[in-house]
């Protein structure tokens, strides 16, 4: 792998641009619990960027940080060379930061179609007047989100459910239709809690090539929390290791693998 400040090359030649995020000395306390300790870390343009650790290490709480969702009350965070001030969840989307959730965060009742529609409202511009008339700049958006969403559909291949009732759907094929509703948001970075938490072997397999399509194909960065350490090391170019709020590891996954304090923490394996 040839690394430059400007980006770096991976094995297999995809090009990584350069740091588009970067967390800085991070701390976050809920009363007296320190759920995140002065972690640092960058995300490059273009990569899957994997955080590890397990459980009560403070992963999904650093995702929350990333989306508004917790503001710490030490460090920063920067995106795209500024230094970006507190901000809610919306204010972070608008920005191009999309996310799914570790407890699937769908309308039960709704279709698929009318699910995946809900992540187009950043691209919705038409007064309230107009909506209410359906003509002119409404029915346009209209159109065109409804165009975009079924590329999406079709890229996630779920056409054959696309009318059926989320509530109706096994739990794998609900992940992937929130997967969908984040994507139709257009994010240039892309937060996944967990995405294959309780899926059997078959439908991780769908779901890290679909993950692995995404970057490729629209060039998302993704920040992904995973504890299946196969998905981890197959599809991520550089992970962190968080334990008990700190960071104890941070590289390719092959330094991860080798690094001693993640296999006494995480991994689990005896080293000779």
């Amino acid at each position: 792998m040839l690394d430059t400040s400007e980006g770096y090359v991976t094995e297999d030649g995809r090009k990584i641009g350069g740091v588009v995020m970067e967390m800085k000395n991070i701390t976050l306390r809920f009363g007296g619990v320190v759920a995140i300790k002065d972690i640092s870390f960058d995300v490059r343009e273009g990569e899957i960027r994997a955080i590890i650790g397990p459980n009560g290490a403070g992963k999904s709480s650093m995702l929350n940080v990333i989306s508004g969702f917790y503001n710490p009350q030490e460090g920063e965070v920067w995106y795209k060379g500024q230094r970006r001030p507190h901000m809610k969840p919306y204010q972070v989307a608008r920005q191009g930061i999309a996310r799914t959730f570790q407890n699937i965060a769908l309308f039960e009742g709704m279709t698929v179609l009318d699910n995946v529609m809900t992540g187009r409202i950043r691209q919705m511009q038409a007064g309230l007047l107009s909506q209410a008339i359906w003509k002119g700049k409404a029915e346009r958006e209209e159109v065109e989100n409804r165009e975009a969403v079924e590329k999406i559909i079709d890229f996630l291949e779920i056409q054959s459910i696309r009318k059926t009732p989320v509530g109706r759907l096994p739990y794998g094929l609900k992940k992937r239709v929130e997967l969908a509703r984040a994507l139709a948001a257009e994010p240039s970075i892309l937060l996944l809690d967990e995405p294959m938490a309780g899926m059997n072997v078959e439908e991780k397999e769908d779901m890290s090539r679909f993950v692995l399509d995404v970057n490729d194909e629209f060039g998302t960065t993704i920040v992904l929390i995973e504890h299946d350490m196969g998905v981890v090391m197959d599809l991520s170019d550089r992970v962190v290791v968080m334990d008990y709020g700190k960071k104890i590891g941070d590289g390719t996954p092959d330094e991860v693998r080798k690094n001693q304090d993640v296999i006494d923490a995480y991994l689990g394996v005896a080293h000779d």
